[in-house]
């Protein structure tokens, strides 16, 4: 028998939950998996982390993973080229959002990977998987982590 959910329901129009979405870049090769060392930020300032941004009002998930592609590493990335490899709910110890964090590979990209954005990012640098810097963003470690081992859904902060 299923419990009946006595938790009050909002009223019509009320939103529930504003939900904040991450799009991230798995971005791989022989030498490991690129990241960068984030620079001037409000979040993870001076961490490592994948090439990644927010879903801004109007995008789909897939373009704005092309967009942050484009903007953070000057690739340019078809939207029917990227491939969501997991979904990380991530409940933020910071400020107590609820995040979803979607990580894509992209099955190719045009262009030449550089730093496109040296304001935010103070290099790029590709690290084996097995070997991540300690001094890495925990839920990109946690995230790469469970890609490697093929689980395509995670989630992390929750009690």
């Amino acid at each position: 028998m299923i419990p009946h959910d006595r938790t009050p329901h909002p009223a019509a129009g009320e939103d529930q939950l504003t939900l904040v979405v991450g799009v991230h870049l798995v971005l791989t090769d022989a030498g490991g998996v690129l990241l960068g060392r984030r620079r001037n930020t409000t979040y993870a300032n001076g961490l490592w982390h994948l090439p990644a941004g927010h879903m801004q009002t109007g995008e789909r998930v897939t373009g704005s993973m092309s967009r942050e592609a484009e903007e953070e590493l000057g690739i340019r990335i078809e939207e029917e080229d990227l491939v969501l490899v997991h979904t990380l709910h991530h409940l933020d110890p910071d400020d107590g959002r609820s995040r979803l964090q979607l990580f894509f590979r992209p099955l190719r990209y045009g262009g030449h990977v550089h730093n496109a954005e040296p304001h935010k990012c103070e290099e790029l640098r590709a690290w084996p998987l097995d070997s991540l810097p300690a001094d890495t963003v925990p839920y990109t470690v946690h995230a790469l982590a469970e890609i490697a081992r093929g689980s395509v859904l995670s989630t992390v902060g929750w009690a």
